[in-house]
């Protein structure tokens, strides 16, 4: 199958971070397709970033289903456009938030999200009660940008890893789910050092999507995921009607 795994910012080094971490987790007969947003904010860092992100990241899913896609995943923690795609596109999308507090929730009656900044916080606070995870997931904010994730003198990763600690102390944390792709790579790492489930979200993202394409399943298109009403889109996002997107 080919999988496509597309960043919905900007920045190409996140996206070969995302692409390894899909590769890792990818049966060997699966093709991982890694994409990055031709459009929009280098980083997603709150709604304000979200939003301007959703043009590239639909234009992307729309561009690999028309090549041949079996499946897509969308490598925000924020589930950036996750419903807009679902209505668009007619294979399995998936995004990383939705899978990894579901496989989460398979080994772990409680765990915390550990995200970036504060701003990020509270948009997963309200994807864990959509996904009916209240009670058993909390959300901590490690106070570090997406970007600072790449550079090893930042001091991010060790204020990621004060954030786990608290998490074990103060939370009772049984699993730590990682809550950005760009942390994708150290899931692994952080698994052996504190020696408990680390789930990173990009993998989890790819299992569960592989998993619908072999079982033969697809979104739904009766009701909330039904494909958009054929309408014409003005100014500058005529290109984005439905009848257009998907031709």
């Amino acid at each position: 199958m080919q999988l496509l795994v597309v960043n919905p910012n900007t920045t190409a080094s996140m996206t070969a971070t995302i692409a390894s971490a899909a590769t890792m987790a990818a049966a060997s007969a699966t093709q991982i397709i890694a994409a990055t947003s031709s459009m929009g904010p280098v980083s997603i860092e709150g709604y304000y970033d979200e939003a301007f992100a959703l043009p590239g990241l639909l234009m992307e899913i729309a561009r690999q289903e028309r090549a041949g896609v079996d499946a897509a995943v969308i490598a925000c923690f924020d589930d950036t456009g996750l419903d807009a795609a679902r209505a668009m596109a007619s294979i399995p999308v998936i995004g990383i938030c939705e899978a990894a507090l579901a496989t989460a929730g398979f080994i772990a009656k409680r765990f915390t999200v550990v995200t970036t900044m504060e701003r990020s916080r509270v948009p997963i606070e309200e994807l864990v009660h959509r996904y009916g995870m209240v009670g058993r997931a909390k959300v901590r904010a490690a106070n570090i940008s997406v970007l600072s994730l790449e550079d090893p003198n930042s001091g991010a990763r060790d204020r990621l890893r004060n954030e786990i600690v608290k998490a074990i102390e103060q939370d009772n944390a049984e699993a730590i789910v990682l809550g950005c792709a760009g942390m994708a790579d150290l899931a692994k790492t952080l698994q052996r050092e504190f020696g408990m489930p680390v789930i990173d979200g990009v993998g989890a993202a790819v299992k569960q999507a592989e998993a619908l394409v072999a079982l033969g399943l697809s979104t739904s298109k009766r009701g909330s995921y039904a494909s958009p009403v054929v309408k014409p889109y003005t100014g500058a996002m005529r290109d984005f009607a439905p009848q257009l997107l998907t031709a």
